[in-house]
């Protein structure tokens, strides 16, 4: 046996600081923490709440040693929005954490709670960044890793072809290279990205997003009933409804305009700034506070809240139909 299959795993460092508002890259910072703490301690417990959610002395009860010197993993959202005390409490127990706990802070970064990640930083916490993605450059940086991950490479004509097609959502980006990294051969390149999103096309989360913006109820339920027949994962749909539903939201309060300016200011390609213009002419302001209200809902169904994940998607599609009616 060498070394390295006889060194044991190694545990993740007792603080971890989770910087930024990038949710995919969020969950799998944290993910890759609980699951390092796993490796080393199979019966690692994790527990997950929110900052502000914490009761008074209720963080030192968290991070206590058990009797039985079961390992542990904390993990803090909304960091940010901690209060004094909270903030105050997360960093005295920074400065002696605990043997054999694993607090994770998630911290939104920027001004707010400030204080609260400089001084985790100065506690020597492992800091991950996830920083809200927006530029070109870095989503295409962000497919090549992917594609790079499940031991592929692509060319730079793909990637640009890839995002054109998927758009910005690296969830949506991410499940994209995933399948074509698994479903092809040889390197990815234009012709392979093309051909895949044009037969597949159909049966995309984002297909069945665009029947709804259009009001096409009746397309948006047989094209939801094709993509959950073919494995279309219930999170990618809701995801791509909601990404549909925030686009035009926000395009319609802006007022309209230029969209090559629109999509500087709002972080968008400029055909999806198009695109929603257009989609935002069927839509009325009540409709859409609606919608978000849909859309959040359904979001929390496909993630575990729903017993059935596909009638929970085919309700959502109904209602938001409905609400674009206002």
């Amino acid at each position: 046996m060498s070394a390295a299959a006889a060194s044991p795993p190694v545990r993740p460092q007792p603080l971890c600081l989770v910087l930024g508002d990038e949710d995919l890259l969020v969950e799998r910072a944290v993910q890759a923490v609980v699951d390092s703490a796993r490796a080393a301690d199979p019966e690692t417990e994790v527990r997950t709440l929110r900052a502000t959610d914490l009761a008074a002395g209720e963080l030192a009860e968290l991070v206590s040693p058990s009797l039985f010197a079961e390992g542990r993993v904390i993990v803090l959202h909304a960091a940010h929005e901690a209060g004094k005390d909270t903030a105050e409490a997360i960093l005295d127990y920074a400065r002696t954490p605990a043997e054999g706990i694993v607090l994770v802070v998630v911290h939104a970064g920027g001004n707010r709670g400030k204080a609260l990640a400089d001084g985790l930083r100065k506690a020597d916490a492992a800091v991950t960044e996830c920083p809200r993605i927006t530029r070109f450059e870095d989503r295409a940086a962000f497919v090549r890793e992917e594609v790079r991950g499940s031991g592929r490479r692509i060319t730079a004509d793909a990637v640009t072809a890839l995002l054109d097609a998927v758009g910005s959502d690296l969830r949506e980006l991410a499940a994209a290279a995933g399948q074509l990294a698994g479903d092809t051969t040889g390197t990815l390149d234009e012709a392979a990205v093309r051909r895949y999103h044009r037969g597949r096309a159909e049966v995309t989360g984002f297909s069945v997003a665009e029947k709804v913006m259009a009001g096409d109820r009746a397309g948006a339920l047989e094209t939801l009933r094709w993509a959950l027949q073919l494995g279309v994962p219930h999170v990618l749909v809701a995801d791509a409804l909601a990404d549909a539903v925030r686009t035009v939201a926000r395009v319609s309060a802006s007022g309209g305009g230029d969209p090559y300016r629109l999509a500087g200011q709002l972080g968008m390609p400029p055909w999806k700034v198009k695109k929603a213009t257009a989609q935002s002419r069927g839509w009325q302001a009540d409709g859409l506070a609606s919608a978000m209200q849909v859309v959040a809902g359904v979001n929390a169904d496909v993630k575990g809240v729903a017993a059935d994940g596909g009638y929970a998607l085919e309700r959502a599609v109904l209602a938001l139909c409905s609400a674009r009616r206002r």
